[in-house]
């Protein structure tokens, strides 16, 4: 696995207590950056995978925060600048879904699954933004799904195919915008998972991904010799491609 030297730089993965994020934030802190473990309900589980990165011999702390809010946006960032420093690598993994039909969903759930997965972006980064700009430096990542740039529909969990086709544009136009300011905004856009809620019949290449298949991608993203890759989308989904695209 291709391992960058994230030595002296500090990591945010939203969404990292466990899970994919988890994963995600474990392989960069075995790159040698400093992480931290957001979370907005599993606190016992952010706390022990900050002690394992510590293990590591890399610095960590645990924040708390809700990435679909400013004022906590703001707050959970000042704990990390405080904690470990300025954000040098946004990981925006949080993103709920709805797996329901577009017309039994209520209006609270379809606002959770958008806000969750497109304004948190939005919020994470604009809060990460001033502090890479004025050091020159900036690795933001963006989780979304595979296919969605293809134009994904389904009636169900319709507006997480939504929420992440908005993800991809967001990527594209924020690496649009900081192109002089040695940032790069790239999205990293998985099919099934090894910890999905769902795993449909068919496997592409007879398995699912791997939390190490994602963290491979967001790997190559933070490497200094990637600093020429920016509003690139990688799916990482064994070549699946769904009968109705």
């Amino acid at each position: 696995m291709l391992e960058p030297d994230l030595s002296g730089r500090t990591v945010l993965v939203t969404g990292s207590s466990k899970g994919l994020g988890r994963g995600v934030l474990r392989s960069l802190a075995d790159c040698g950056a400093d992480v931290a473990v957001h979370y907005y309900s599993s606190e016992a589980e952010a706390h022990a995978t900050a002690e394992e990165a510590e293990e590591r011999g890399v610095d960590a702390t645990a924040v708390q925060g809700d990435v679909t809010d400013p004022d906590s946006v703001d707050a959970l960032f000042e704990q990390v600048e405080t904690d470990l420093g300025s954000v040098d690598v946004l990981v925006n993994n949080v993103g709920d879904f709805a797996p329901h039909h577009w017309s039994d969903l209520s209006i609270e759930e379809w606002n959770r699954v958008l806000h969750t997965n497109l304004t948190g972006t939005f919020l994470c980064s604009k809060r990460a933004l001033p502090a890479m700009r004025d050091s020159g430096y900036g690795r933001i990542v963006n989780v979304g799904y595979a296919s969605a740039e293809k134009g994904l529909v389904d009636p169900k969990n319709f507006p997480y195919f939504v929420a992440k086709q908005g993800v991809l544009m967001f990527t594209r136009m924020l690496a649009a915008d900081t192109q002089e300011d040695g940032i790069t905004v790239n999205a990293v856009s998985p099919y099934v998972v090894e910890n999905s809620d769902e795993f449909p019949e068919h496997a592409p290449r007879g398995r699912w991904a791997t939390f190490a298949d994602i963290a491979q991608v967001v790997r190559f993203f933070c490497d200094e010799g990637s600093d020429y890759v920016s509003g690139e989308n990688v799916e990482v989904d064994g070549g699946w491609l769904p009968e109705d695209v």
